[in-house]
């Protein structure tokens, strides 16, 4: 069974710092891409970063560039997210997922990842 499991979430203040981490089991997730999505209320989810399975090549969101950092450790099935000088508009649920496709290049679209956590709430005070 294949689980993927968020942590780290919270409540900061604007300016704040804050790690999450993804932990894939059940299948070897080594070769997926894997990616960071979030969700406000009432909003669609939208894509934040994505991490090649070597972790040598990364993607992110024009509106999180340069604040938050992606990587990949323990074999590849851990999946770190560091966010710095967040603001209240990173407020929402934080999901990792993995893609399986084998496609080169990394993907922006939700549609595009097999499969989700449950995901983890970050909330930004202002």
């Amino acid at each position: 069974q294949v689980q993927l499991a968020e942590s780290g979430g919270g409540l900061v203040q604007a300016g704040g710092s804050l790690r999450l981490s993804c932990t894939a089991s059940g299948r070897t997730f080594g070769s997926s891409v894997m990616g960071w999505f979030r969700q406000a209320p009432g909003k669609e989810r939208e894509f934040v970063t994505a991490i090649s399975w070597a972790g040598l090549n990364t993607l992110y969101a024009d509106s999180v560039k340069g604040r938050f950092t992606v990587s990949r450790a323990n074999a590849r099935t851990t999946v770190y997210l560091r966010m710095n000088s967040l603001k209240p508009e990173d407020t929402a649920v934080y999901y990792c997922a993995a893609d399986f496709s084998q496609l080169p290049g990394l993907r922006r679209a939700p549609s595009d990842y097999d499969f989700w956590g449950q995901g983890t709430q970050v909330t930004v005070s202002s």
